[in-house]
């Protein structure tokens, strides 16, 4: 189903480059995040739910641009949880850097009528994870759990061919990525990593889009870092449809991810928006940055 939602997503946006032109800009809205909704935002959002709510197979969905969850009529549900980000990265649009979906699947584990304390499982119990990047292509890389597997789309006939099976992270890697703007607001522990793997030479990649970020860093190995700071002690990255599917599929490749103290799939939300620190990647270079917050007792 969610490979029909990105499929049916990219015919409806490759029918006509006008057409396409007119989804550029701002909505003229304020999601619950506090960030200004995008035209392909709306897009992206009715069509995830409009497929997912039609596939009798979902009893609850959980959306970044939806302040609360979104019950499935009942004579249409299913036995699975959706948490999606619909169009990651969204802030760059305008000016064509790679963006993606996010999406994570639980299976609805109580009886009776879903509520949003179904919602609100830990990424340990995850069915399945993965995540679309349309930037030179559209890819798509998905885990149920036994590995991860990597689809590249084919345009001559709209479907999604395996290219990537199997797809492994490096133990280390060579390369960082964060926003290094908030450097005089990390904590001691994010501000010695840094400066550590500067020290080595090490190459620094940040695009801004936790997609093309993630996919880099699985492709080539290092670690992607969304810290807290000080004026955001929680983090800015959201558990449910952000942090947990990356988390699950990077330790499916052989990777970690962790706030730094926790291992993200073991975090037990408390709200559907919640939000957390992370830092993820090849393992080595995850587990330097957790040394180093026990070093500094945080």
């Amino acid at each position: 189903m969610y490979l029909q939602c990105c499929e049916e997503g990219w015919h409806r946006c490759s029918v006509s480059p006008f057409l396409v032109s007119l989804l550029y800009g701002l909505a003229g809205d304020v999601n619950v995040q506090g960030e200004e909704v995008k035209k392909l935002d709306v897009l992206a959002n009715d069509l995830f739910i409009n497929m997912l709510t039609s596939s009798y197979t979902t009893c609850l969905l959980v959306s970044e641009e939806n302040k609360t969850v979104i019950e499935v009529e009942k004579e249409r549900q299913g036995k699975y949880i959706v948490c999606f980000d619909p169009l990651d990265g969204s802030s760059n649009i305008d000016c064509l850097v790679s963006i993606g979906s996010i999406f994570s699947i639980y299976r609805k584990s109580s009886d009776g009528d879903p509520t949003v304390n179904d919602a609100l499982q830990p990424g340990n119990t995850l069915v399945a994870a993965g995540y679309a990047l349309y930037g030179s292509a559209t890819m798509m890389v998905i885990s149920t759990g036994d590995g991860v597997n990597g689809f590249m789309l084919d345009p001559s006939i709209g479907e999604f061919v395996l290219t990537d099976p199997g797809m492994k992270i490096k133990e280390k890697g060579k390369i960082y990525s964060l926003n290094e703007g908030y450097a005089n607001l990390w904590d001691p522990a994010v501000a010695e990593y840094v400066l550590g793997k500067k020290a080595k030479k090490a190459g620094a990649r940040y695009i801004g889009s936790m997609v093309a970020d993630v996919h880099r860093t699985i492709k080539y190995g290092g670690i992607f870092m969304y810290p807290a700071t000080a004026d955001s002690p929680k983090g800015k990255l959201r558990l449910l449809y952000e942090c947990n599917p990356m988390a699950f599929l990077v330790e499916q490749a052989g990777g970690k991810a962790t706030t730094g103290k926790m291992r993200i799939l073991d975090i037990v939300p408390t709200d559907i928006h919640q939000r957390t620190p992370i830092f993820l990647g090849s393992a080595g270079d995850v587990q330097e940055i957790i040394d180093l917050y026990t070093k500094h007792n945080l």
